[in-house]
């Protein structure tokens, strides 16, 4: 089976993304920026999928250096490499650009869109070199234009990476390497709740909304796992929320009662 190497895999749809690509039978390769939290999931997985099928190494994705550690590593452990993920991601509390602060826009920018800029220019040398491979990068809100107030910076950055996909599938057009975009759809994690406060009346406002068109990670990634492992050619798309889907939610919510937060404040 295939070896996957996922950035950003050590909580919330990254690691639910290495369970399942686990359970398919595929060697995964782990990451995150602490070692210890690496060692950890890798354990925890291992101890369920076997020694040999998993390994993980520390990874800044702002740091190109690390990005071509995390490649040696990987290859080193398993020879060659069939699937990158560009998972890694954060984002920011909304609220208007002027008042987040600047240390904040430029981790947000440096994650969101240099980290896969460096990671995607890393997989794309090896894959090539090697001579297969498939690249999967992140949509998130705004890859589609959508605008929201206290979005603009999280949103700039997935809109530009829609843009790097269209221009990178041109790129390896003619090669054994793809590019392709991977769409979750709202998934409930630290990263969505992160962005608002759970006592506020906005959040009353939005949860509403995310219990219509939200879902958990173990119902998504298995979904978007095969997905992945299905596609076999440049420029596909895996979405787990499309329009249809949506639009059916929307008309069902009367029926359907959902509390994806019951957890939470």
């Amino acid at each position: 089976m295939k070896t996957v190497i996922i950035t950003g895999s050590t909580r919330g749809i990254g690691r639910g993304l290495a369970e399942n690509f686990l359970k398919r039978g595929c060697k995964v390769v782990i990451t995150a920026r602490k070692q210890d939290q690496v060692d950890a999931v890798v354990a925890d997985l291992a101890s369920q999928y076997g020694q040999t099928n998993v390994t993980g190494i520390a990874c800044d994705v702002q740091q190109h250096e690390h990005l071509e550690a995390l490649w040696q590593h990987a290859v080193k452990t398993y020879t060659s490499i069939d699937i990158w993920i560009n998972n890694a991601g954060m984002s920011l509390p909304r609220k208007p650009l002027e008042q987040q602060a600047v240390s904040d826009i430029s981790n947000i920018i440096n994650t969101n869109l240099t980290g896969v800029i460096l990671a995607t220019s890393v997989a794309l040398k090896g894959m090539k070199a090697q001579n297969h491979g498939q690249i999967w990068n992140m949509e998130g809100f705004g890859s589609n234009g959508a605008t929201q107030p206290g979005m603009a910076i999280y949103g700039a950055t997935k809109r530009a990476v829609t843009y790097l996909n269209k221009s990178l599938q041109k790129e390896v057009k003619g090669t054994q390497v793809q590019v392709n975009t991977l769409s979750p759809g709202i998934v409930v994690t630290d990263l969505l709740i992160g962005d608002y406060d759970t006592a506020s009346p906005e959040w009353l406002k939005v949860k509403k909304i995310f219990n219509i068109l939200g879902d958990k990670v173990e119902t998504v990634t298995p979904w978007l796992v095969n997905g992945i492992l299905a596609a076999n050619k440049s420029g596909a798309t895996v979405a787990w929320l499309t329009g249809g889907k949506a639009f059916w939610r929307f008309m069902t919510a009367a029926f359907n009662k959902r509390d994806l937060f019951a957890d939470v404040g």
